[in-house]
């Protein structure tokens, strides 16, 4: 007996989603996907991941392996060391004051 042939997994086009109720189903099925590789991907490869993500009504979501705010602080902390090297010190206090208000918004929407 013949199997019949199934379309198998088709493509869906990449588009803005229109109806708010999809939008917030799609953005959680995803943003669950998102989490569980990002999870694969620390363990198989020892790594230190930090997502964030803002859902489409505003709220913030957030994985972190070991945690959020040690990696960003880790990664505030080295992008301070590359620009200490390129810049004066006024332009040096210009982007730390800029970064610590970005982590402290950060680490307050997370919260």
């Amino acid at each position: 007996m013949a199997k019949k042939p199934s379309m198998g997994r088709q493509k869906i086009e990449i588009t803005k989603i229109k109806i708010k109720n999809h939008l917030q189903v799609t953005f959680s099925k995803r943003r669950s996907g998102l989490f569980k590789k990002a999870s694969e991907l620390c363990t198989l490869c020892g790594v230190e991941i930090g997502i964030i993500v803002f859902s489409p009504a505003g709220k913030a979501f957030s994985f972190g392996h070991p945690n959020v705010e040690s990696i960003v602080d880790r990664f505030l902390l080295e992008t301070l060391c590359r620009i200490q090297v390129h810049s004066t010190p006024l332009r040096l206090t210009a982007v730390l004051v800029s970064e610590s208000s970005t982590c402290n918004s950060l680490k307050s929407s997370i919260n």
